[in-house]
């Protein structure tokens, strides 16, 4: 591919021009990707050292925290770094890793996110079934394809993104290397990959969407018959796995549904689900999860070195 590329690196034009805007973004994502580190550590570590990790629900959830942080480790330390820089520069072989490894992570999370939505269906919808259906052989095997799922959506979306040739300009306007800034650099008539590019991720994104939707409703529908005390506790695990879902799913489909073009508010959306989502999943299973908040003052009195962690 070297012989039809000009191009041996791109600039990012980042999320502004303005230094004083990029010192504030600097502090804040900043903090955000330190909030990030902690907060998924934290749920993963504090569930592998407890009992929790015998429940597939927390199984899941463990691995989503660990695909969340290898996620949001694939933009925002450099969008942290390059918000300082006064010249962006990512090489070529940077540019296409980085898409490979965001999308990789970011399909991992979408499969694990279905897998969670059909562990709720089955323990509410088909709770005596429930452990033949959710065995540990089974989250094995959704997390293994899980991972299988997400290697050929990044596989799919890096041949799209590697076959193109680019020839100038090779300024990125956005602050990581995604495909749809991309296709506005190659030098050819690039409608068909961009159809390509929908299919792969708006249209996957869109269907796996209305899967997740579908699956809360028909939740949501069978506890209509459950006592008031089971009602509100499924109410309150399933909410929490409503709300990523939407936080993490509007932004992604505004961005990948539609045809192959870029807008400016491209970059506020992408924030969404490679920094916000990553950042607020951690609070959102564990505020109103007695049994996760428990894990983790359990863990922290092991660390701190109390006695009382009943």
């Amino acid at each position: 591919m070297e012989n039809r590329n000009n191009i041996t690196e791109f600039i990012l034009l980042g999320l502004s021009q303005k230094k004083e805007i990029e010192v504030l973004c600097f502090l804040l994502f900043l903090l955000c990707y330190i909030a990030i580190l902690i907060g998924n550590l934290l749920v993963m570590i504090s569930i592998i050292c407890s009992q929790l990790i015998n429940h597939p629900m927390y199984f899941f959830l463990s691995f989503l925290s660990l695909a969340d942080l290898c996620y949001t480790s694939t933009v925002t330390p450099k969008l942290i770094i390059d918000l300082l820089s006064e010249k962006k520069v990512i090489s070529y072989n940077g540019c296409m890793t980085q898409l490979f490894t965001m999308h990789f992570f970011g399909g991992i999370e979408v499969f694990i996110l279905t897998g969670m939505a059909y562990d709720r269906y089955v323990a509410i919808c088909k709770p005596l079934h429930y452990t033949l259906l959710m065995s540990r052989w089974k989250c094995d095997a959704i997390l293994a394809a899980s991972c299988i799922g997400g290697f050929l959506h990044s596989f799919g979306q890096f041949l799209l993104a590697i076959v193109l040739p680019y020839c100038g300009p090779n300024e990125i306007d956005h602050f990581f290397c995604d495909v749809y800034p991309l296709l506005k650099l190659a030098c050819k008539d690039t409608s068909r990959i961009g159809l390509l590019v929908v299919a792969n991720s708006g249209l996957m994104g869109l269907v796996t969407f209305v899967v997740l939707l579908v699956s809360y409703a028909v939740i949501l529908y069978t506890i209509r018959s459950y006592s008031a005390e089971n009602r509100h506790k499924a109410l309150s695990t399933c909410s929490s796995h409503i709300t990523v879902v939407v936080l993490f799913f509007a932004p992604l489909l505004f961005i990948y549904i539609r045809p192959a073009t870029t807008l400016p508010e491209d970059k506020v959306f992408a924030l969404f689900y490679t920094v916000f989502a990553p950042m607020l999943n951690p609070l959102i299973y564990t505020l109103r999860n007695m049994e996760m908040k428990n894990a983790i003052r359990k863990f922290w009195c092991h660390v701190m070195g109390s006695k009382d962690i009943n």
